[in-house]
């Protein structure tokens, strides 16, 4: 049974690609590609109509969260998907899903139409959803490379390459396409962790010149693309 409850600190950091060939030559003997290898992962991002979630999350505030529809590759009516909802307090991010058919999840999520299963992770999520009046606000694409740590396989390295946004056409199945949200030379990286990083890994970033960036593939999205199509037409948020 897949994962339904995370709880672990996140940091983020732009490399250059240059950074990141170095970086996967000392990466050998410690960390591992995991088992789906590089793959795509598709995700709508819910929010109120004036995108309430996403400007109080780049408030950068003590406690914030996010609900998506998430899938692994472009998905067909009888696949498997998550419907997740992100917290972040104090730092920690917490991450709460639960896996439904895509059918499922648009007849609930379009027509309100619960899913057959229930669990207490559906009504935390079904309160967000109902609270906020969320509504299909963005959708976002990236090809995704997975490491973990052969000493401690909860220690994760994400690598996310080709992200791509639009706030049209806000359907998993229409597939990936839209703007670039991170020039095409860049690669986000996010570390994942239970507790603290490991010494030999800070020391190593250390040693790149890799440091911690405040970064939000969303939140890039909106800023560059929504937010600033809404300041030149005087009021819009349509992009």
């Amino acid at each position: 049974m897949a994962q339904e409850v995370f709880k672990r600190y996140e940091k983020k950091y732009i490399l250059t690609r240059s950074q990141f060939q170095r970086l996967m030559a000392y990466f050998s003997g410690r960390m591992t590609m995991d088992h789906y290898g590089k793959h795509k992962i598709c995700n709508i991002y819910y929010d109120t109509l004036d995108y309430e979630l996403i400007r109080t999350s780049l408030e950068k505030p003590e406690y914030k969260e996010k609900v998506r529809l998430r899938s692994y590759g472009i998905p067909s009516g009888g696949d498997t998907v998550f419907l997740e909802l992100k917290k972040k307090f104090g730092g920690v991010v917490y991450k709460r899903r639960a896996a439904m058919n895509l059918n499922e999840a648009e007849d609930y999520l379009k027509e309100h139409c619960k899913p057959r299963q229930d669990s207490q992770i559906l009504r935390e999520l079904d309160y967000t959803i109902r609270r906020y009046h969320l509504i299909p606000a963005v959708y976002l694409s990236y090809d995704r490379t997975a490491y973990y740590g052969n000493e401690n396989s909860e220690l994760r390295v994400t690598f996310d390459t080709d992200i791509t946004g639009r706030s049209y056409a806000l359907d998993l199945e229409r597939g990936s396409f839209g703007v670039n949200v991170l020039d095409q030379d860049l690669v986000l990286m996010e570390v994942k962790i239970p507790e603290a990083m490991p010494v030999w890994m800070g020391a190593l970033f250390s040693e790149l010149g890799i440091f911690p960036v405040s970064f939000s593939k969303y939140g890039t999205y909106y800023k560059n693309y929504i937010l600033k199509h809404r300041n030149e037409t005087g009021g819009s948020v349509c992009a």
